[in-house]
C-alpha cells in the first residue's frame, strides 16, 4: 500500500472548514472546494517519497474527489462517449485551443459521476416526471406554462426557456413568497444570477437530499447542479462539461440542448447493495469506475482486484486514518482496522 497526497482545489463556490478539518489541516479562510486523488494532469496525486502516482499506477481512468460545497456549483451535463470524441475531433478542426475559455469538449472521453454524501447533501439531477411538475407549475400559479408542458413535452418547453420563446422571468416571479422548496430554491438561486434562463430550468429538476451514505450516479446527459453539502464523488478522468447556467463560464445553448436526456428520472437516489457484512457496493453501469465503501468493525482484510484508490473519511487507526488515501497495486492486500468507514474506487 502506498500513501498517496491529494491535491487542493480552491473554488470560490467551496467551503472553507469541511476539507482541511477531514485531512487534518488548520483552515486558512480560502474556501477548499476539493481534493483530488488520482493521476489527472489538472491535479495529480504523489507517494510518500514525492513521485507521482501515475510512476507507479499508469494513468488511472477515474478521479476520485472530496468536494464540499457551501454554494451552488454550475448547472451542467456531460457528454457519452460518442458525442464526446465527435465534439473533440469538432473543435481540434476548427482551431479552437484546449485553454480557449469557449472550449467545450476537451477530450474524446465521455465523464459519468457519482457523488456519495458524507453529510446532508443538496443537489438537483435530472428531469422530475412530468405530472409532477405539471402539479407543481399550477401550484405556483404558472397555469400557461403547466399546459404547454403537458401538451408539448419537456424538451420543447426546457428548449423554450433557454432560447427565449418561453418566459423564464414570468416563470420565477411565480415563485415568489411559495413556501414549497422548488420555489424558494428558484428565488434563492435569482438573488445570485438574475435574469438567467437557467434559474427557472431548476423547476423541472428533481431536489435531491442526500443523507449519509446516499448516492447519486449522473450519466450522460443527466442536468445536474450540487447545491451544499460534503461528499465523496468520482467521475471518469474527463473535462468535458456543457454548462447550462449558475455560472459566469461560457455557455453553448445549442450544444447543451444537443447533449441533453430529457427523460424523466423517477428515482435519482443510488441504491447502494450490501455484497458481503460490511461491504457495499454503489451501482454505477458504464462508468470506468467501481465504487465500494467499506464499514469497518474490528478489522477487516481486503485485496485489490485492480488498481485502486482508497479514502478514509472516518476512523483513528492505522495504517489508513481518517483524512487519509493509498493506492492498492492489483492483488495487494491490506488490513483495515476500525470502526472506520473507507471509500475504495477501482476498475468496474
Amino acid at each position: 500500500m502506498q500513501p498517496l497526497t491529494g491535491v487542493v482545489q480552491h473554488y470560490a463556490w467551496g467551503d472553507s472548514v469541511a476539507i482541511p478539518t477531514m485531512l487534518g489541516c488548520e483552515p486558512d479562510g480560502q474556501p477548499w472546494a476539493e481534493w483530488w486523488l488520482g493521476t489527472h494532469p489538472g491535479g495529480p496525486s504523489t507517494l510518500a517519497d514525492g513521485r507521482p502516482l501515475a510512476d507507479i499506477a499508469g494513468d488511472l481512468p477515474y478521479l476520485v474527489k472530496l468536494l464540499a460545497a457551501d454554494e451552488p456549483l454550475s448547472l451542467q451535463t456531460h457528454p457519452d462517449a460518442a458525442q464526446a470524441a465527435d465534439g473533440f475531433r469538432r473543435e481540434d478542426a476548427a482551431g479552437i485551443g484546449l485553454d480557449d475559455p469557449t472550449r467545450i469538449y476537451r477530450d474524446p472521453n465521455a465523464k459519468p459521476e457519482v457523488l456519495c454524501a458524507l453529510t446532508p447533501f443538496d443537489a438537483l439531477c435530472g428531469f422530475r416526471p412530468v405530472a409532477d411538475t405539471v402539479a407543481l407549475l399550477h401550484a405556483i400559479g404558472a397555469h400557461d406554462v403547466a399546459e404547454q408542458l403537458l401538451h408539448e413535452g419537456l424538451e420543447a418547453v426546457v428548449s423554450g426557456i433557454y432560447r427565449g420563446t418561453v418566459d423564464s422571468e414570468a416563470l420565477v416571479r411565480h415563485c415568489d413568497g411559495h413556501p414549497s422548496p422548488q420555489a424558494e430554491l428558484v428565488s434563492r438561486l435569482d438573488g445570485m444570477y438574475e435574469h438567467e434562463p437557467s434559474v427557472a430550468v431548476t423547476l423541472f429538476l428533481n431536489r435531491v437530499r442526500l443523507l449519509p451514505g446516499e448516492a447519486i450516479y449522473l450519466t450522460p446527459g443527466n442536468l445536474h447542479a450540487y447545491l451544499q453539502g460534503v461528499g465523496v464523488e468520482v467521475m471518469g478522468a474527463s473535462d468535458n462539461v456543457l454548462r447550462g447556467g449558475l455560472t459566469p463560464k461560457h455557455i453553448d445553448v445549442d450544444q447543451l440542448l444537443q447533449v441533453l436526456r430529457f427523460e424523466p428520472l423517477v428515482d435519482p437516489i443510488v441504491h447502494a447493495r450490501e455484497t458481503s457484512p460490511g461491504c457495499w457496493s454503489y451501482p454505477t453501469p458504464g462508468a470506468p469506475f467501481a465504487l465500494r465503501r467499506i464499514d469497518v468493525g474490528a478489522a477487516h482484510v481486503h485485496t485489490a482486484k485492480g488498481r485502486e484508490v482508497l479514502l478514509c473519511t472516518d476512523g483513528v487507526e492505522p495504517p489508513l486514518p481518517h483524512g487519509a488515501a493509498a493506492y492498492l497495486a492489483p492483488g495487494e492486500t491490506v488490513e483495515l482496522h476500525g470502526p472506520s468507514t473507507v471509500w475504495v474506487t477501482g476498475a468496474p
